[in-house]
């Protein structure tokens, strides 16, 4: 994995990566400067319940967005994965549906994705 996060101790990690190789479109340098990934990460770590409520209604808002916006740029990242699993490595779609969602018969949720990476890098 080119991308690495080190727990470093206790509840501390860093995470490392270089930029031409492994974020050349600078997404990963975008979601730490912009806090998203803090945010997000903050978001995930968060009980459903909501006991970390955030201090203010900007904070939230602020939130929610990051989450949202790193959650789709993911779901476009995922797409464009599944595309490589089957023209790729000829993976078939159940095989996909397993790995994505551990169920086999997932495969049309799965073809949705592949219609949507193919998309995505203009196929």
């Amino acid at each position: 994995m080119a991308v690495t996060l080190t727990k470093t101790a206790g509840n501390r990690a860093e995470i490392t990566w270089e930029p031409q190789a492994d974020d050349p479109r600078g997404y990963l340098a975008r979601s730490v400067e912009s806090d998203q990934l803090a945010f997000a990460l903050e978001s995930l770590g968060a009980s459903e319940a909501g006991h970390t409520e955030p201090a203010t209604e900007e904070y939230a808002v602020a939130m929610a967005t990051a989450t949202a916006e790193l959650g789709r740029l993911l779901e476009r990242r995922a797409a464009v994965q599944v595309v490589r699993l089957r023209d790729h490595y000829g993976l078939s779609w159940r095989r996909i549906a397993t790995a994505l969602y551990d169920d086999a018969n997932k495969q049309s949720s799965v073809r949705r994705l592949y219609d949507s990476g193919r998309r995505h890098i203009g196929i």
